[in-house]
């Protein structure tokens, strides 16, 4: 991940490695509750974690070769 829009988000490597781990074996799109406790798992406010999940979103859909956005494919 070393897209200027994840440096900006100023994650630990910790925090990242535990971002990494949910969004592989949990969900790429979590909802509200899995999204607080994900955030609460990694020291950060909900806000800071569904930033990091829609940036991360867009770079696995770039590299599968879909649209950066969520569209009619789901992933």
């Amino acid at each position: 991940m070393a897209s200027k829009a994840m440096e900006r988000l100023n994650l630990s490597e910790e925090q990242v490695k535990l971002l990494e781990e949910s969004f592989k074996k949990v969900t790429k799109h979590p909802d509200g509750t899995t999204l607080m406790l994900i955030a609460a798992e990694c020291g950060l406010s909900e806000e800071e974690t569904q930033a990091w999940f829609k940036l991360r979103n867009a770079q696995w859909r770039q590299s599968e070769g879909l649209p950066a956005e969520l569209g009619s494919v789901l992933d």
